[in-house]
């Protein structure tokens, strides 16, 4: 049972995952803190390493750290993780999330690791195949989310339909809009494009949740554009379509950067629009948009990037905890179970989700 919300949240951060060690997740909270976050924080780590840290920020006074021996490393095998990983870090904070002890689960490790961790410790949302991996979008119209982005190389219809249900779910608990838009990631926006699991899909967002605001197939192009809130696809899509679009923004913010400095007259109109440069600067910094939620899990388990600063993992931490008592969890269950009654699949649907806990490790 959730604490009342007056009380602050109660976070588990895996201190020892990312690539430049424990400092910019220390760091990061700290900010968050400052910031105005209400949270009591549970560090997971070197106790060594990290006390000092944690000491060196007053605001953190009142966080707890607890000694884990072991670190995941961004080469460990999954596999071997859930073999010998029980005195890392990161099982250390995801088990507290398990045992009642935090809310929300923060991490920089093993996306890979923390995956398969999260679904042994917490189980899948009743209904729910597979999880799926966030990502938020900057959109011409603010911030759209893109799901999966890596979790899952192959999905099939039933499962691109959770993904929707889910990243509906996600996006409300968000920002507060009761009817996000949905959009199903395509080769063509026409009804007779891409292959027939696709359009399967669609067919089963418009008859079994008519209430879903579904707007059909979108392309490559419309995730920038922000035609619509939430754009769904496979892992092996999705993750592609975001790495070419992090590629793209490192590649004209080069550009932009050797412009402004390939001449003295240049280099004075960088100077007349500093206000404006820095405005975009802000837009395309990576660090605002860090934090990608792993969806469809019983718990609340943010990724943030390994190679994230402080200010991204600040951005992280808030999303952990402002998600931490929404019931959009609550809510997918029972969307699933609501279009599985529509469609005519409740009982495939049930044998087919206890096949897969039998084959769960």
């Amino acid at each position: 049972m959730h604490a009342p919300q007056s009380e602050p949240i109660r976070l588990a951060v895996d201190a020892m995952g990312g690539d430049a060690g424990p400092a910019p997740l220390v760091e990061g909270v700290a900010q968050a803190i400052q910031a105005g976050l209400k949270a009591q924080i549970v560090f997971f780590g070197d106790e060594a390493a990290l006390r000092p840290l944690v000491a060196a920020h007053p605001v953190l006074s009142s966080s707890e750290v607890r000694h884990a021996d072991g670190v995941v490393q961004m080469t460990d095998n999954p596999i071997q993780v859930l073999r010998r990983g029980q005195n890392t870090s990161m099982w250390a904070a995801i088990s507290a999330l398990q045992n009642g002890d935090a809310e929300a689960v923060v991490s920089s490790g093993n996306t890979g690791a923390l995956m398969a961790v999260a679904r042994k410790l917490l189980r899948r949302i009743e209904g729910v195949d597979k999880p799926a991996m966030t990502a938020l979008w900057p959109t011409n119209r603010g911030r759209s989310v893109v799901l999966d982005v890596g979790a899952n190389v192959e999905a099939n219809e039933t499962q691109l339909v959770q993904f929707a249900i889910m990243g509906e779910a996600f996006f409300r608990a968000l920002t507060g809009k009761e009817k996000p838009t949905i959009g199903l990631l395509n080769v063509g926006a026409e009804e007779l494009k891409g292959h027939e699991l696709i359009r399967s899909a669609a067919r089963i967002l418009r008859e079994a949740d008519p209430e879903m605001a579904f707007q059909g197939f979108v392309e490559g192009n419309d995730i920038s554009g922000g035609k619509v809130d939430v754009v769904v696809t496979d892992g092996f899509t999705g993750n592609i379509a975001l790495k070419t679009a992090e590629g793209a923004a490192r590649l004209v913010g080069g550009w932009v950067k050797e412009a402004l400095m390939a001449s003295l007259n240049s280099k004075l109109a960088a100077f007349i629009m500093r206000r404006g440069l820095r405005k975009l600067r802000s837009r395309m910094d990576p660090s605002n948009a860090n934090g990608a939620l792993l969806l469809g899990l019983n718990g609340v388990v943010v990724k943030s990037h390994g190679s994230a600063d402080a200010k991204g993992v600040k951005s992280a931490v808030e999303m952990a905890a402002g998600l931490a008592r929404k019931p959009f969890r609550e809510e997918i269950a029972e969307t699933v179970r609501k279009v599985n009654r529509r469609a005519g699949t409740g009982e495939a649907n049930d044998q087919q989700l206890g096949d897969v806990k039998a084959a769960v490790v």
